[in-house]
This record gives C-alpha cells, structure tokens and sequence, in this order.
C-alpha cells in the first residue's frame, strides 16, 4: 500500500491521487468476494477486472464526454489506477443501446441525445471562449455546464430548442452515478457492505455495525482552488478566501 493510500486526517487539504478515498480507510468490499455466491462474484468481479472497450463513441466525442464526466463526476482525489470508468460504461451501455424501459416524448433516442449534445457542448465552448471544450480550463468548462445544469445555456444554442437541456442533464448524470455507484472500489468509499447475498445481515436493530464493517473516520478537506466551489464567475478567489469543505466530496 502506498504512503498515498489515505488521506491525512485533519489535513484540509486537497485531495490528490489516493488509492482509496473516503471516511473508511482499508475497508474493501471485494476482500469479502468469497461470503458471495458465484454469479454475484463473477459480476462484480467483472466490473474490476474488465473495463469494456469504446466501441460507440469515436475517438473526439470520447474525449469531450470523458473531459464533461471529469467535471460533472470529479474523481481528482483518486489515484489514476483508482479512477472509476464511468465514460466505458456509458459507452458500452449505447454501443449494445441498452435502455432503461422508457423515453420521454420530448427526447431523441439515448445515442442521438448524446451525441447531439457533445456537439452542442463543444460548439458553446468555441462560441464563448474560442476554444473547444476539451482546451478550455477547469474553471471554464465548469461554466458551460452548470449553464446546463441551470436549465440556461451560456450561450444558447439550437439544439436545446431541438432537445430539453434539463432532460439530457437528467439522463447524463444517471448513467455517471449509476456507473461510479455500482463498482465496489465506491461501495469502499462509502463503507457499503456489498451484496448480501448469502451470507445476510446480522445485526438489524440499533444502528450496531456487521462484523465485517469499519467505523466512520471523518476529516476535513479543501475542494481543488480552480473549481467553481472555490472562483467565482470571472476566476478569482473569494475575498474570504477557500472555502472548507467537512466530510463531503467535492
């Protein structure tokens, strides 16, 4: 384990490259693989050990959607090792268009939605700041998307009069919580127990915790100094100075 592996505690300070994040230093979810039953093992296995390929995205949308996951999902505290592959997952969902058993009147099918609004994005980041999305900073990519995220974009653009910003936003950050959410290097963050299949729960009355679980260890933190947690809208610090963040990710 490297000297990296957990945060300082009480450090306030950013959170850079850590093998594991989170307020459950050593807990390890898939150290628990062998109580499970073989096609739930072989499952959550599969989401460690086999990213799946781009396959639907070309190379430039890729590289744009990976640039807005960055932003929308922020995993700068982990370790590159460590990052968990939201943008395969969206991929490989819209490479095999699996879908979620509905769609809105107003929107395009998934894969037209995403690949319109890559388009969109991109050519916002040109019209506002003369570069594409990819080349702008941090702090200017967080911008364009909260514009998007407010239901306002900055600047307009046709298609969100063709497809609902507030929709693709919606469908946009399903697909990332569900990809960072159902991988068990996040249930280590969290301190989730994983499937409890069949091994069960034990203790259900008084908040008492299952043998295999660790207790909450808090710290405080600093959310990174070029986001828009800590600039405000022209890119410069606050007069108070950063803002500290206790016991939440950024």
């Amino acid at each position: 384990m490297s000297r990296k592996s957990f945060p300082l505690r009480s450090s306030g300070e950013e959170l850079r490259d850590l093998d594991q994040p989170g307020y459950y230093a050593g807990y390890s979810t898939m150290a628990q693989k062998m109580s499970w039953d073989e096609a739930t093992r072989t499952v959550v296995s599969e989401r460690v050990n086999n990213v799946p390929p781009g396959r639907f995205f070309s190379p430039q949308e890729a590289a744009l959607l990976g640039a807005v996951v960055d932003r929308v999902m922020p995993q700068d505290d982990r370790a590159e090792e460590h990052t968990i592959p939201i943008l395969p997952a969206i991929d490989e969902r819209l490479y095999k268009n699996s879908l979620n058993g509905f769609r809105y009147e107003d929107m395009p099918p998934d894969r037209e939605a995403y690949r319109l609004a890559i388009q969109a994005i991109d050519e916002m980041a040109r019209a506002r700041f003369q570069q594409s999305f990819v080349e702008l900073t941090i702090h200017n990519q967080e911008l364009i998307l909260r514009s998007l995220h407010d239901g306002k974009p900055d600047p307009e653009h046709a298609i969100w009069r063709r497809m609902p910003v507030r929709r693709f936003w919606a469908l946009l950050m399903e697909d990332c919580v569900t990809a960072y959410y159902s991988h068990p290097w996040a249930w280590d963050e969290i301190g989730f127990g994983g499937p409890a299949y069949p091994r069960g729960y034990m203790r259900l009355e008084n908040g008492l915790p299952e043998p295999w679980e660790k207790d909450e260890e808090r710290y405080e933190w600093n959310a990174p100094v070029d986001s828009l947690s800590e600039l405000d809208e022209a890119g410069t610090p606050p007069k108070h100075g950063s803002q500290r963040r206790h016991g939440e990710r950024h």
